[in-house]
């Protein structure tokens, strides 16, 4: 007998219908199928009535932070390189203090081949000054006698007689010292000359007074003055740069000099206190530290284009040509 709370209200007895054993059989095959589309429709991820959530919303198990809707971490699919291989590898600091990892090698278009950090494009000298790579320059030759090669960028004397000096303006305050110059004549003879001495006025710009030696390979040296153009080089060597401190360099106070770079010095820093301090530059292509600061500790030399050579190692010795292990890119 039913419990009594499953038991209906009596209803006024009805005419009792024979109802056929198939048409029941039916009715309760169509009511089982109902019941297990129910149940698969309630069952299915995001069925139901019940599960219908709005956009945005956060999802159980899923914790979100700054945003109502859960990201992945970007990556870029053309990274700006940066200053250093070495950081540009490694995951970044973003502005949360988290870090973001570098877009896997799929993720990334094919890059180009790059050239070393340390070269600039063909022609450019981000650092140079009037005398800048892959530009011409107009002017007229003369000669001197260049004597043992000593001049106003204090390198002393030298074997070398393929050398000039170069106009004032052109100098810039001995920027001009150990740039290598071809020079080419109306003719078309050429010869490649190492600036070691300065040509104050009446030398113009543009103007180099060149050894006897280097002239006479142009013309003869009763021409005097000829017609020529001019451009900055970047040539072989397999010489390494030397450094060489001033008569009178101390702790205290110090004089500092580069020889035999292959391109054109634009920086000489010294490293003092845990910084680099850039050193003021003479006409007679020696750099200050007037207070001592850096005397006897690491150098930095930066050439037109930009790359920087560390030497250290190098002590105060006054007047001594002490070599190094490096040298300046060829561009």
């Amino acid at each position: 007998m039913a419990a009594s709370s499953h038991r209906r209200s009596r209803r006024p007895d009805r005419p009792k219908v024979r109802v056929p054993v198939v048409a029941v059989v039916a009715v309760v095959a169509v009511a089982a199928v109902a019941l297990v589309v129910s149940l698969v429709a309630a069952l299915r991820p995001g069925g139901g009535s019940d599960d219908v959530r709005e956009a945005g919303a956060p999802v159980a198990g899923v914790r979100v932070s700054g945003s109502a809707t859960p990201t992945t971490a970007k990556t870029s699919a053309s990274p700006t390189p940066s200053a250093s291989s070495s950081a540009s590898a490694s995951p970044s600091p973003t502005a949360s203090g988290t870090t973001t990892a570098p877009a896997s090698p799929a993720a990334r278009p094919p890059a180009k081949a790059a050239a070393p950090a340390a070269r600039a494009a063909s022609g450019a000298g981000p650092l140079a000054g009037r005398i800048r790579p892959g530009a011409s320059y107009t002017g007229v030759a003369t000669s001197y006698d260049a004597g043992d090669g000593s001049g106003a960028c204090s390198f002393g004397p030298t074997s070398d007689v393929m050398t000039a000096a170069m106009n004032t303006a052109d100098y810039e305050t001995s920027k001009a010292c150990g740039a290598y110059v071809a020079v080419r004549a109306a003719g078309g003879a050429s010869i490649t000359v190492r600036i070691t001495n300065e040509c104050p006025a009446p030398c113009a710009p543009g103007q180099l007074d060149l050894s006897r030696q280097a002239f006479a390979k142009l013309a003869p040296l009763s021409a005097g003055r000829i017609p020529i153009t001019w451009s900055l080089l970047s040539p072989a060597t397999s010489d390494t740069v030397s450094i060489r401190y001033k008569i009178g360099s101390s702790q205290y106070w110090c004089g500092i000099q580069a020889i035999g770079h292959r391109n054109p010095v634009a920086r000489l820093e010294v490293r003092s206190g845990g910084s680099w301090i850039r050193l003021a530059r003479t006409d007679y292509n020696y750099f200050l530290s007037e207070n001592g600061a850096g005397c006897g500790g690491a150098i930095r030399l930066t050439d037109i284009y930009g790359e920087r050579l560390t030497v250290e190692g190098i002590a105060v010795r006054p007047d001594a040509v002490q070599p190094t292990r490096v040298q300046f890119a060829r561009h």
